[in-house]
């Protein structure tokens, strides 16, 4: 709010972030993942983190290229990948085994084209949040191949269930061949202010700072100052952890007791993730819910072919936990009716 007043936010920023912020950052980073950051060498602001993603991947991508991306995984990892002129290659993964990472996989769909294997960690939409086992495994699979990672962490503020977070650039071997893309939206609840960031080697940066002014553009003046504020007040994120953890509770308490439905809690940020495959398709079910009970879910399909028979819910929609309850509540009232239909229940 002093900025404000002060004018300084009518003015530009640097593209690729200002300095202060950018130091601040370093300093996120550092208390996350031991890594020592250079604030003017190894962060770059981004206005978003799907804007991130997109600029992270286009260094390293042309026509027919291909990219590895576990599935199922956030929608814009296989459209940036189009964009780009490549080919997303779709590894399957599944919920038996808690969407595990299987090399064997990947390595059946390693192509003298690939390039780069793109990682959401923790999983949007399923929450995992892969074990470090699995990243040392995986990390030894793209050295061995020579590949590029670019890994979205947007969801890396809120772990639960004591479960160890690692970053994969922190792996041997990784941190020359991985950009980290990282959000203020999720774990500081500042969607609306457009801030995210990525940060690797100086060599990668390199080619980001020389591209940002005609790609970014700057990053949002006011919208800086506010995530300064946020970054420095450390009261924000244990606040926000105990009432997200509570609210996955609620949700799996609720909508996991649901006829037809099979659900873990989640293991990170502020989804659900269910399999309702029982009671429909991923559209029939989310049709259903938007007329019976009023609420809009996200159909499984978008986030890749395992996730057909599955739909995600954003479980932090609402400020009050009683808000939350009372829209669990109608969606498994909706839920038990459809079961009913199918002769799941009598």
């Amino acid at each position: 709010m002093e900025a404000v007043k002060g004018g300084f936010p009518s003015h530009y920023t640097l593209p690729v972030g200002m300095y202060e912020l950018r130091c601040a950052l370093a300093e996120h980073i550092h208390e996350r993942t031991g890594l020592a950051i250079d604030p003017s060498r190894n962060v770059i602001v981004t206005p978003g983190s799907d804007s991130g993603l997109l600029f992270a991947m286009m260094p390293f991508l042309e026509a027919g290229d291909e990219v590895l991306v576990p599935d199922p995984s956030y929608p814009s990892n296989y459209l940036n990948c189009k964009l780009l002129g490549a080919k997303a290659v779709h590894v399957p993964t599944w919920y038996d085994d808690n969407y595990r990472i299987h090399i064997e996989e990947l390595e059946k769909r390693v192509t003298p084209h690939t390039k780069m294997v793109l990682l959401t960690h923790p999983n949007n939409p399923t929450t995992v949040v892969y074990r470090k086992d699995n990243l040392e495994e995986l990390a030894r699979f793209i050295v061995r191949h020579d590949l590029v990672l670019v890994c979205d962490q947007a969801f890396e503020d809120h772990i639960f269930d004591g479960i160890e977070f690692v970053s994969p650039c922190t792996l041997p071997g990784m941190w020359e061949r991985t950009v980290t893309v990282c959000s203020l939206s999720k774990g500081y609840g500042l969607s609306g202010y457009r801030m995210a960031y990525l940060y690797a080697d100086d060599h990668i940066m390199d080619v980001f700072y020389g591209g940002a002014v005609n790609v970014l553009g700057a990053p949002c003046t006011a919208s800086t100052f506010g995530a300064i504020a946020a970054l420095k007040d450390k009261t924000i994120l244990p606040e926000y952890y105990e009432r997200l953890d509570r609210r996955r509770r609620l949700a799996y308490e609720i909508l996991g007791s649901a006829p037809g439905v099979k659900m873990r809690m989640s293991e990170s940020g502020i989804l659900s993730w269910l399999d309702v495959s029982a009671l429909g398709t991923s559209q029939e079910v989310a049709d259903y819910l938007m007329e019976h009970a009023k609420i809009m879910v996200n159909q499984g399909t978008p986030y890749g072919e395992q996730g057909a028979g599955f739909i995600r819910i954003v479980t932090a929609c609402f400020a009050k936990d009683e808000d939350a309850v009372q829209r669990f509540e109608r969606i498994k009232a909706a839920f038990t009716e459809l079961a009913r239909q199918k002769g799941l229940i009598t």
